[in-house]
């Protein structure tokens, strides 16, 4: 019994690789490089951040099927970025030209990481200043201090 249940959950796990390899036939080699550039260039919007050659969502199949068909008919890889652009904006390609909609994807991180360093200095300035603060004696523990270091001179 046991061994029937391994059975059928390689099978069913053989299934669903099945399923999701997409055969796109292609009589030019150099179609097929640009095909797979682009499909590993592009993003997929339902996903997010997952190129449309590694989503299995039906949005990434419309992209590549829309892709695949772009190329048979001819179009550069300019003009099929342009498309998809149009289409779905400037997340869609994962290299975005750097303009003022589009700062917030290529600024965006450098300004979350400058604040947070600052943000964390602060916290260790504060963190120091507060051990300065324990360490200082008060005014009972310094006279005592001094006595007891006159006291050793005076010993020497």
């Amino acid at each position: 019994m046991f061994r029937l249940l391994i059975l059928l959950g390689a099978f069913f796990t053989g299934c669903n690789a099945w399923a999701t390899i997409n055969a796109y036939p292609f009589q030019d080699p150099a179609q097929e490089q640009l095909f797979n550039e682009l499909i590993n260039e592009l993003r997929c919007p339902k996903c997010q951040n997952q190129t449309i050659s590694d989503s299995d969502a039906p949005l990434a199949k419309d992209l590549k099927d829309k892709t695949y068909k772009m190329i048979q008919a001819g179009a550069d890889k300019q003009e099929v970025i342009d498309f998809m652009v149009d289409r779905y904006g400037h997340f869609v390609h994962y290299q975005p030209p750097v303009q003022s909609s589009t700062w917030i994807l290529w600024f965006g991180p450098f300004i979350f990481l400058a604040i947070a360093l600052l943000a964390v200095a602060g916290w260790v300035r504060k963190q120091k200043i507060q051990q300065q603060d324990e360490m200082k004696l008060s005014p009972e523990e310094q006279a005592r201090l001094t006595e007891l270091m006159d006291k050793d001179d005076s010993l020497s």
